[in-house]
C-alpha cells in the first residue's frame, strides 16, 4: 500500500497550511500512511485554516519534556511559563524540604504542577503537588495528563484561588506557583489571535487599582501569606506592564519580593518570599 503522506503534505502546503504544520498533522492523523486517514487529515486542517490554534488541532503540546494533553477548557502551554517552572524549581532547591507541599494555582492542563512533580520525582524529591482550578472542565485535563503521565500522587481540588482548600494547609505551603489571568478587557482585543480561541476566564481579569487585568494577582499575592510556610515561596506570573503593581502588593503584604525577567528581558515573574 503506497505511503500517502509525502502527498499529504503537498496538498496542505498548497492549500495554504504552513509546511512545518502540514507536517505536524499528517504524521498525528495519518497514522501509517494510511489511505483511509487522509479525511482525518483533511478535517484537522480546515479546522487549522479556520484559525484554530494548532496545539487544539493536534489535542496536544509538549511542555518541559511532558507531552499534555490540551483542548479548549485550558490555556496552551508556553514557553515563557517554563520559566515559571525554573524559578519555582530554584525557590524550592532554597528551601532543601523533604516532602514539600506544592499548590499549582489556576493549574488548568497541569502543566505547572505535574511539571515541578515530574523533575523533583527525577531528582529524588516526592512532593505533595495540588493542583487547583475553578473550572471542572480544566481538572478533568488535567487529572487525564496525571494519569499519562504516571503522577498519581498529584492531587486536585476545584477551588477559586485558596477559598476551597483545605484549611490545615496555612502556614504549611512551601510553594504558591500561579499563572492566574492578568490580561485586560480592552487588551485582548488586539492581542494574538490565539487568545479568541482560548478560555476566556483563564486569560482575563477586571482592572484593580488602575492596573489593566490586575485583580487576580492582587487577590493572589494578598492572600499568599497566610498559606505559605516560613521561607515558602510565591512565584506567580504576571502581565508584562504590571511588575511595578506586582512587587508593590507583595511588599505591602509583607514579602519578600523580587522580580524575574523573561528571555525578553520583560519583568514576568513575581516571587514573594514569606520571612
Amino acid at each position: 500500500m503506497a505511503d500517502v503522506r509525502p502527498s499529504l503534505v503537498e496538498g496542505l502546503v498548497a492549500s495554504g497550511l504552513a509546511a512545518r504544520e502540514a507536517r505536524w498533522i499528517v504524521e498525528e492523523f495519518a497514522v501509517g500512511g494510511d489511505p483511509d486517514s487522509a479525511a482525518a487529515v483533511r478535517a484537522a486542517a480546515r479546522r487549522r485554516l479556520d484559525g484554530e490554534p494548532l496545539q487544539y488541532v493536534l489535542g496536544h503540546w509538549p511542555f518541559r519534556g511532558l507531552d499534555l494533553d490540551v483542548d479548549p477548557r485550558v490555556l496552551i502551554p508556553r514557553p515563557e511559563t517554563e520559566e515559571l517552572v525554573d524559578h519555582a524549581l530554584a525557590e524550592l532547591a532554597r528551601l532543601d524540604e523533604a516532602s514539600p507541599v506544592v499548590l499549582d494555582l489556576g493549574c488548568g492542563s497541569g502543566a505547572i504542577g505535574l511539571s515541578i512533580a515530574h523533575e523533583l520525582a527525577a531528582r529524588g524529591v516526592r512532593a505533595r503537588v495540588i493542583g487547583v482550578d475553578a473550572s471542572e472542565g480544566a481538572l478533568t485535563v488535567a487529572r487525564a495528563n496525571a494519569r499519562k503521565h504516571g503522577l498519581a500522587d498529584v492531587s486536585f481540588v476545584l477551588s477559586d484561588w485558596f477559598d476551597g482548600l483545605d484549611p490545615s494547609l496555612h502556614g504549611r505551603v512551601h510553594l504558591v506557583a500561579a499563572n492566574p489571568p492578568y490580561v485586560g478587557a480592552d487588551e485582548l482585543a488586539g492581542a494574538d489571535p490565539v487568545l479568541a480561541h482560548e478560555p476566556r476566564g483563564a486569560l482575563v481579569a477586571p482592572d484593580h487599582d488602575g492596573v489593566a487585568g490586575f485583580a487576580d494577582v492582587a487577590r493572589i499575592v494578598a492572600a499568599a501569606p497566610a498559606w505559605l510556610a516560613p521561607g515558602g515561596a510565591l512565584v506567580l506570573e504576571h502581565g508584562d506592564r504590571q511588575g511595578p503593581a506586582a512587587l508593590a502588593a507583595a511588599r505591602a503584604a509583607g514579602l519578600e519580593a523580587f522580580d524575574r525577567r523573561d528571555l525578553a528581558g520583560r519583568d514576568r515573574v513575581l516571587v514573594g518570599r514569606r520571612p
